[in-house]
């Protein structure tokens, strides 16, 4: 367990190293857009933490993780089991905005893992909530999940895994976009985050 002190300062070790991370390809854009690495929000002590894929326009602009339609999305679903953003920790797989709002690549989620690794041994939620494909695909592997599956077959079930720390549950979720455009996915998306209520 780190201390309160440790935590803030080891996380903004985190932030410092991705302000100058010239080594990723998604660096030399950052800077030309003048956009800022999108680390992460919330509670450094949070039970849940939510990772979803990489930061659209507004999160780049602003720093902040889900700060535009879909995070008024995610911010209507915390509050369907009474939560708030501080109560959770949000962030994503990849930190830097890709071009064109385009998936990142799996070079791109190799490079910036490494940081939400940090993130995930410094917070030790007791549960990860993944945010769409590629956020759910990394967790359960990192974690060892056997078998391979797609968000429509895994979305708001229970993986519980070990760790160094003790037990998680992994709960698959869509993507808050996805409910933007249809609406039987926003009934799941409210549907499964019943799931991640007990662990409140």
């Amino acid at each position: 367990m780190f201390s309160k002190e440790e935590k803030v300062r080891k996380m903004k070790e985190i932030i410092d190293e991705l302000l100058s991370f010239k080594k990723s390809p998604l660096y030399k854009y950052r800077i030309k857009n003048k956009y800022f690495p999108v680390v992460g929000e919330g509670s450094y002590s949070a039970n849940i933490m939510f990772i979803g894929e990489a930061p659209g326009k507004n999160e780049a602009l602003t720093g902040k993780p889900f700060c535009g339609r879909s995070g008024k999305f995610l911010d209507e679903m915390l509050s369907s089991i009474k939560l708030k953003r501080e109560d959770v920790y949000i962030t994503n797989i990849v930190n830097d905005r890709p071009p064109e709002n385009r998936d990142p690549t799996l070079r791109e989620i190799k490079l910036y893992s490494g940081f939400l690794d940090r993130q995930i041994d410094l917070i030790q939620p007791k549960i990860i909530a993944t945010l769409g494909r590629f956020s759910m695909v990394y967790i359960m592997e990192k974690f060892g999940v056997e078998g391979k599956y797609s968000v429509g077959e895994a979305h708001g079930k229970e993986f519980i895994v070990k760790t160094d720390y003790g037990k998680l549950t992994i709960v698959p979720l869509y993507h808050p976009a996805v409910a933007l455009y249809n609406v039987s996915n926003k009934k799941s998306l409210l549907k499964d985050f019943k799931v991640l209520k007990k662990y409140i």
